[in-house]
């Protein structure tokens, strides 16, 4: 299943710094989430299109991850002649990943 299913994503940006969080929109899933999307595939994920480091900082209580993508908005945003420079479209990019489905899971510990 995709991310998209289980989490909505809120997005900002500094510098060539951008920031996405993945929130859960069932608190129960916040455990498959953190398992799931780590920072390692984050990376992998924006392999190519982020060049720095992406580091994870969870929020249990708010069902949330945040991650912080360094060299992610090709210098900045005024710098960049990417057409999305300010790195909104990565919210949306970042609910493409692929997670194990729930329900599968489940089915495996029965």
């Amino acid at each position: 299943m995709r991310l998209r299913e289980l989490a909505h994503s809120r997005t900002g940006d500094k510098g060539d710094t951008s920031n996405i969080s993945v929130i859960a929109f069932d608190l129960a899933d916040f455990a498959l989430i953190a398992r799931e999307v780590t920072a390692a595939r984050v990376s992998e994920h924006f392999r190519g299109f982020v060049t720095g480091d992406v580091l994870r900082y969870e929020l249990p209580q708010l069902g949330a991850l945040n991650f912080v993508m360094r060299g992610a908005l090709r210098g900045g945003v005024t710098r960049s002649l990417a057409l999305d420079a300010h790195g909104k479209c990565l919210g949306s990019a970042i609910l493409d990943l692929e997670i194990e489905d729930a329900a599968a899971g489940y089915e495996c510990m029965k």
